[in-house]
């Protein structure tokens, strides 16, 4: 199955928002995973519209994660991949074209019903699949399963649904073990370790199973953690995109900073890669940015990258044993 048959990317609303809203120039942002799609879907709309497209080169990491620069360009914006964050205060100009799969779920959930260890389920995945949810309620309730999907909180658009930077759908799941739908790690990986429960990856693109494993990132974080124990220069990096910029936290981390006798100073940029951070010299990071580059983006850079929790263990504020994923978490 090709990108194109595996995935909704909704042309035809697409094509009519615009005819709607008599838009000139439209913007496209898309995944890293997606993009390689781009061109072909300018050109259909283009095409079909006489409209002039322009496609955000710049990385997107999520919902959170709006090219502004370019929607001050465009008429409108139309944001693929992802689905709205409900507090983020995001422009009427950008629409979310969630790119649902088509891909069926029931061969891969089938193969994870004998494999389940417990009785209640807590089922989830990302935007991409919600809608195949319920196909997998009724395959796993013919194995004699119960179902757990819950809502999660204002960051969450529907039940079952978690981001990498937001697992609260499934810490309000009373549930046994969880099943994830998808093909990703890094979802799973947290909320196993968030809530310290198994979670089992059912592959529905390759059909095949797995179980999450977070031991290994836990060693790497370890690690992290123990080179920037004698830190006693901090760098606090704040991201100016809309949905992660957490300055509030940044400046508790700065006062719980100077409590304990350290130095620490907040830097702000728009995306945050080793390179932006190369010419700061301190002794360890603070990451309040997305929760994924301090997971995704170890090793890189010149300095050990905490995450905020990480930060804590590191002044004596937390203990070892009470580590997991940083969230970044709404009402």
């Amino acid at each position: 199955m090709s990108d194109g048959e595996a995935f909704d990317f909704r042309i035809d609303y697409i094509i009519s928002v615009i005819e709607d809203t008599d838009a000139k120039v439209v913007g496209l942002q898309f995944p890293e995973g997606f993009k390689r799609r781009s061109p072909g879907i300018a050109s259909r709309i283009e095409d079909e519209t006489g409209v002039t497209v322009f496609i955000s080169g710049n990385p997107c990491f999520g919902a959170c994660d709006l090219d502004v620069a370019l929607l001050n360009d465009v008429d409108i914006l139309f944001h693929f991949g992802h689905a709205h964050l409900d507090d983020n205060k995001i422009s009427q100009k950008v629409y979310f074209i969630e790119t649902r799969s088509a891909v069926d779920v029931n061969d891969v959930v089938e193969l994870a019903a004998s494999k389940l260890e417990g009785r209640r389920i807590g089922l989830i995945t990302t935007v991409q699949h919600v809608h195949k949810l319920d196909d997998a309620v009724k395959v796993l309730e013919q194995h004699g399963k119960q179902c757990v999907i819950c809502p999660g909180d204002s960051k969450i658009a529907y039940p079952g649904q978690v981001l990498g930077c937001n697992f609260s759908a499934a810490r309000n799941a009373d549930c046994d073990e969880y099943l994830f739908i998808g093909s990703g790690q890094f979802h799973p990986l947290g909320v196993s370790l968030a809530m310290k429960k198994r979670v089992l990856i059912a592959d529905p693109f390759v059909n095949e199973l797995r179980e999450a494993d977070y031991s290994k990132v836990l060693r790497q974080r370890s690690a992290v953690i123990a080179k920037s124990l004698d830190a006693e220069v901090f760098g606090i990096v704040v991201s100016s995109k809309p949905g992660q910029e957490r300055m509030e936290l940044a400046m508790e981390l700065k006062r719980m900073a100077k409590a304990h006798g350290k130095d620490a100073h907040i830097l702000t940029m728009d995306l945050v890669t080793p390179d932006q951070l190369l010419q700061f010299k301190v002794d360890a990071f603070v990451n309040t940015a997305c929760p994924r580059l301090a997971i995704d983006e170890v090793g890189r850079f010149h300095a050990p990258m905490l995450t905020p929790l990480e930060f804590e263990i590191v002044l004596g504020e937390r203990e070892w044993e009470d580590l997991y994923f940083d969230e970044i978490t709404g009402e």
